[in-house]
């Protein structure tokens, strides 16, 4: 990216000339170059993508779902750019996918040259200025859509502790005894320092952690569940002194009897990221660790309570508020969106319902396949119908998967899975085979079919991804019959999501237009 500014400023300093460059791909469509992207239009007359693509991290294939391999060994796709600045050209911006296995894309190049190769012309536009082609009409319809931040205007990015193996752990009683030899004076801080793994960095310091622990006499009322991983709580001592950062701007709401929607704001691969939680969450909760981020958004705002004030007689409560609760909890749910709704519907919905119908939304392929190519830019936007029937029936597919993925639902009562063999339930080398997956040598799992073994939440292979965290762990009891509920889970979420498949083309028939969706 230095390299393609250094040259842009040569080219603008002298007037004209021509850039050609082979690099990684990721500008052509990642939201953080967006400002590279306007600069470039607004210096260069023509441009030419040619996008070889070959992303394995991105897990591309080709349109026809065959293999798309990299033009050189590297994970990151690859694209071959021009930029030309001339007096008297008109602006102008092609672009060109490659797909296929490597020779065959070295022979294409070896036939084609600017002229020969068949360029499909695109107009980037505001607020991300893409360099790749988009259906435009698709777009703008979406965009009509209210954005998930607008709807729950409180929000943030997960917690990053930037000390995971420290705070965090399967074990509460565990974690507390580390926090408590943390506030031992006895303690040196280099016998803890060595133990712990724990480096001084420019804005944290051991010495100052530790002293303000010691001082801390409620230091146990800081450890508490975090949803760090799908389907996978553990414990974490959430204390200012030793997170990085808390965000406990939101995630203090997350505190008290609450339910949060998970998702992400961009996405490496396809968009599979959406899930709930009742506690807060790790900025990694359904994103791998990379520029991939979880976003929480509660859906109630927790308050301490205030003294009653007078109220002037043409004052009015705040929607869903009840008056022996204000300044205790209110919906985080924009209060337009809610108000449009009830002028549609003639009746004001629940802040639960308006959650449940959201995530009914975001949980059907129809609507991720449609509009995949947004969602991997940008957080949702959720469709609203104006039919109320619908509206309650797609809520109540929601409230299923909602209960589902908190396992609070009845349906896990009969698990279609079950742990099987003799041993110590030490999770070694995973193998899957016919429909049963080891855990070591002896020890298996059966009744997972293929799909539930290959389904992803997020960036997680959700099954596999479980038992890695728990590797060379000896599973509990409990533990096991909480995986064999996982598995029965993701074979609900499938059916479920096929039931909200059937009615959600009927969502889009009848769009609520707000009057305000950006």
């Amino acid at each position: 990216m230095k390299f393609i500014r250094f040259a842009q400023w040569k080219i603008d300093t002298a007037g004209e000339g021509v850039l050609g460059f082979i690099t990684n791909h990721s500008y052509l469509d990642n939201p953080t170059f967006r400002g590279m992207r306007q600069s470039l239009m607004q210096s260069f007359d023509e441009i030419y993508l040619l996008d070889l693509h070959g992303n394995s991290l991105k897990k591309e294939k080709c349109p026809d779902g065959s293999k798309d391999e990299n033009v050189f060994d590297i994970q990151q796709g690859v694209a071959i750019v021009l930029f030309i600045k001339k007096k008297d050209l008109k602006k102008k911006i092609s672009h060109a996918d490659l797909w296929g296995l490597r020779e065959d894309k070295y022979n294409w190049l070896n036939k084609h040259d600017i002229k020969t190769t068949k360029w499909k012309k695109i107009t980037p536009k505001s607020e991300f200025y893409l360099f790749i082609p988009r259906d435009e009409g698709l777009l703008k319809q979406y965009e009509s859509y209210p954005k998930i931040t607008d709807i729950f205007p409180t929000n943030s990015v997960g917690i990053v502790t930037a000390r995971d193996n420290f705070v965090i752990d399967f074990d509460r009683n565990a974690l507390k005894r580390r926090i408590a030899q943390f506030r031992d004076k006895k303690m040196p801080d280099e016998i803890i320092q060595q133990t712990y793994g724990l480096k001084d960095k420019a804005n944290w310091k051991l010495k100052d952690a530790r002293e303000a622990v010691m001082k801390d006499d409620n230091w146990e009322q800081a450890i508490t569940k975090i949803f760090y991983r799908p389907f996978g709580e553990q414990w974490i001592f959430y204390h200012d002194a030793v997170i990085e950062r808390s965000r406990k701007e939101v995630m203090q709401h997350m505190l008290h009897e609450n339910l949060g929607l998970i998702t992400n704001r961009q996405v490496n691969s396809e968009f599979r990221h959406v899930l709930c939680s009742s506690m807060i969450i790790n900025d990694c909760t359904v994103s791998l660790e990379t520029r991939e981020r979880s976003y929480l958004f509660p859906l109630y705002l927790y308050q301490e309570k205030e003294k009653p004030k007078k109220r002037s007689l043409g004052s009015t409560m705040m929607l869903f508020e009840p008056k022996e609760e204000y300044g205790v909890k209110k919906p985080n749910i924009s209060q337009a969106l809610v108000e449009q709704l009830a002028k549609e519907f003639k009746k004001q919905p629940t802040p639960e319902q308006i959650f449940h119908y959201i995530y009914a939304v975001l949980y059907s392929n129809t609507y991720r396949t449609k509009y995949a190519e947004f969602l991997k830019i940008d957080f949702p936007r959720v469709p609203f119908t104006s039919d109320y029937k619908l509206f309650v029936k797609m809520g109540q597919y929601g409230e299923r998967l909602i209960e589902l993925h908190l396992l609070k639902s009845s349906e896990l009562d009969k698990p279609i899975a079950r742990f099987q063999g003799k041993g110590n339930n030490k999770v070694e080398k995973l193998r899957y085979e016919k429909e049963k997956l080891y855990i070591n040598s002896d020890q298996y799992f059966e009744g997972i079919a293929p799909e539930l073994w290959e389904y992803q939440i997020g960036g997680y292979q959700v099954l596999e991804k479980w038992l890695k965290d728990r590797k060379d762990r000896t599973l509990s009891l409990e533990e096991t019959k909480h995986y064999c509920q996982i598995v029965t889970v993701l074979k609900k979420t499938i059916e479920l999501q096929e039931d909200v498949d059937d009615i959600y083309p009927e969502v889009e028939k009848e769009i609520i237009e707000f009057s305000s969706a950006s």
